[in-house]
């Protein structure tokens, strides 16, 4: 085994990632001095990122000798906890006059060895603090962090391509200022919806992205959930992520499911529904948001409204959406405001309002409402009512609905609503939606 480590070692030295399109929106410190979590769906970048971290060393004078690069899904390995110490025994047998200092350890998808945690933690407090690890469960990689290494990380989630990332790994518009630039982001953005933005798919025709897109979501599924937290009943899983999928956008009614499971003969709690769709969560196939209260109490136990990390995902498993432009669309927004780092709940009374959106640690919201087109007057008025509706609320006298490709400015009642295109909103990673509280 410590032969195969020296050998991953010294190959990951020399391994050259070709052409990397840089995640401007993460900015990840090289030396923090804390050690650096990227926690993300699986082919999201994470390793990717890594590597770009690594040519940042490169250019800033790092020399290969002190890089240690393990990926830990390296099917030559089959490390255990006890096995863990070998990695820095090969490092010092292959490279004794290094400082261990002064050496950086990048640990991919580190959270399939049971136990790792207090090998990390003994590395950070005794030999380095150049520490980067990667993995693709957030409940699993929490509450390791939470208890071993409280106080010595700082986390960043990682997802599929932004819209803006999406436009500048195709090599298109750098500004709006033109029709035909203006045309050219509109064009990317209908590919965005149907197609999502896996990175490693950017190139590939639909065809092939729907083959590989289903199998990133089979392994997601046997591999993340299945085997990773045992599930004792795998068709019941299969039958709640249908479930899910089909509810996608909506608000998911997980005592429905567990009724439709038992008049079909399946004996099971509803508790482990729930279990369910936070194991679908942790590994990042799905986010749910919670129903708006000023009781953080109501929050959680209110309904959830679930959405899929990535449309593409979302298309080559349910087929039937494809024609769905609203779902699509609702879909799309949700995980580009999620990437922007807000918190989102749903509004419902007499009426919806799609997101309430909140800074994370602050206090204001912002009431948005999602919809493809507002040609169709029923259309029209239940977004606006919704909206509305939202602000008086909130106290709020500003919200937003954001469309496909519309723009209008609109006042009533008090409150101004801005209707902003997708593509403006989000061609750059900047924030452009901002919280008007009324005057007192």
């Amino acid at each position: 085994m410590k032969q195969q480590l020296k050998e991953i070692i010294l190959e990951n030295q020399q391994f050259e990632p070709g052409n990397i399109i840089e995640r401007e929106p993460y900015k990840i410190p090289i030396k923090s001095g804390k050690i650096i979590s990227l926690v993300g769906a699986r082919r999201s970048g994470k390793t990717f990122m890594l590597y770009q971290l690594v040519n940042q060393l490169r250019k800033n004078g790092v020399i290969p000798e002190k890089i240690v690069f393990i990926n830990f899904e390296d099917e030559r390995l089959n490390l255990q906890a006890a096995d863990l110490d070998l990695i820095l025994q090969a490092y010092q047998e292959l490279f004794p006059e290094v400082d261990l200092r002064d050496a950086f350890f990048f640990f991919d998808e580190i959270q399939n060895v049971k136990g790792w945690e207090k090998f990390v933690r003994r590395i950070y407090d005794t030999k380095c603090k150049n520490l980067f690890i990667t993995g693709s469960n957030s409940r699993l990689l929490s509450t390791e962090i939470a208890t071993e290494l409280r106080g010595r990380t700082v986390s960043y989630s990682i997802y599929p391509f932004s819209f803006s990332e999406f436009v500048r790994a195709h090599h298109g518009p750098s500004n709006l200022n033109t029709t035909s630039n203006r045309a050219g982001v509109i064009h990317l953005a209908e590919q965005f919806l149907l197609g999502g933005g896996f990175p490693e798919l950017i190139a590939f025709d639909h065809s092939f992205k729907i083959k590989v897109l289903q199998e990133y979501f089979n392994v997601m599924i046997y591999r993340d959930i299945i085997e990773r937290y045992s599930i004792a009943n795998p068709e019941v899983l299969k039958f709640f992520i249908k479930k899910i999928f089909a509810a996608v956008t909506g608000t998911l009614s997980v005592n429905k499911a567990y009724n439709d499971l038992k008049s079909m003969g399946y004996k099971i709690s509803n508790k482990y529904l729930y279990e369910y769709l936070e194991y679908c969560n942790a590994v990042f196939l799905t986010q749910s948001i919670s129903r708006f209260d000023y009781s953080e109490i109501k929050q959680a136990k209110s309904d959830k409204k679930v959405y899929v990390i990535d449309n593409g995902l979302l298309t080559a498993v349910d087929f039937h959406i494809s024609s769905n432009r609203g779902k699509l669309f609702e879909n799309m927004v949700a995980l580009e405001l999620i990437k922007l780092g807000y918190q989102l709940f749903y509004l419902k009374n007499k009426v919806e309002c799609d997101f309430i959106v909140q800074e994370q640690d602050s206090h204001s919201f912002i009431p948005i409402q999602v919809a493809f087109s507002l040609q169709q007057h029923d259309t029209r008025k239940r977004e606006i009512s919704g909206l509305i509706n939202a602000c008086k609320k909130l106290k709020l006298n500003h919200g937003y609905i954001i469309t496909f490709d519309e723009e209008e400015s609109l006042s009533f009642n008090g409150c101004s609503v801005d209707v902003i295109p997708f593509y403006k909103t989000f061609f750059r990673t900047e924030r452009l939606l901002t919280n008007r509280p009324l005057a007192s």
